[in-house]
């Protein structure tokens, strides 16, 4: 499928008050349950003190995620999460998670203004976060010679391709992740160097 959407250019925080609670709503990339874990661990390494750390994320096609979760880590049931995600799924982004990290001031805000301060700091990191295009990519594996290695290197950074993984042996073994519409390119470069390819499916 496609993956030409919307997504969140990078990690921002931007903090909000209500009523001398603080909200710290914090935005990251993600597609991977495993990196909102990780995400998630930082946040509360980052702020051991917070009363909640509430969250939200989907990932995927906005309006067709391929999975999606909240969690209202002890706030009211629907507070949190739920006013969360509502407002990720406004955005139109995919491949996001934001976790709003609240230090509690004293004062109750009661369930439509917990409601409406999730919501509300959403809102704030969500317009402040740059976006870009998540493009379609390719995982390939060359093998080829050490001579062919800088040749590949300076290809990729040309075409916007990632280096991800080298081995060396008795030549070498390079992974590639690759924008789909660089693969007729890619393939053409690799026939004319002699290099062995494989394209991870």
């Amino acid at each position: 499928m496609a993956t030409d959407y919307p997504v969140p250019a990078g990690f921002l925080e931007r903090e909000t008050e209500v009523r001398k609670s603080r909200f710290i709503a914090r935005v990251a990339p993600v597609s991977s349950r495993d990196e909102v874990k990780a995400w998630l661990e930082q946040a509360h390494r980052d702020h051991p003190d917070a009363r909640h750390i509430c969250w939200a994320y989907q990932i995927g096609r906005p309006g067709a995620a391929a999975e999606a979760a909240m969690n209202d880590d002890g706030e009211p049931s629907g507070t949190a999460g739920k006013p969360i995600l509502g407002v990720i799924q406004h955005k139109d982004m995919g491949d996001v998670l934001v976790m709003v990290i609240r230090y509690f001031g004293g004062i109750k805000l009661g369930a439509g203004g917990l409601v409406r301060a999730y919501a509300g700091a959403t809102e704030a990191v969500l317009s402040a976060v740059g976006r870009e295009i998540q493009q379609p990519m390719s995982q390939v594996t060359v093998t080829t010679t050490f001579a062919n290695e800088q040749p590949l290197r300076h290809w990729c950074e040309q075409y916007s391709a990632a280096v991800v993984a080298v081995e060396y042996g008795l030549g070498v073994t390079v992974t590639v992740n690759l924008p789909e519409e660089w693969n007729e390119v890619f393939i053409a470069f690799c026939d004319a160097r002699g290099m062995d390819y494989s394209f991870d499916i």
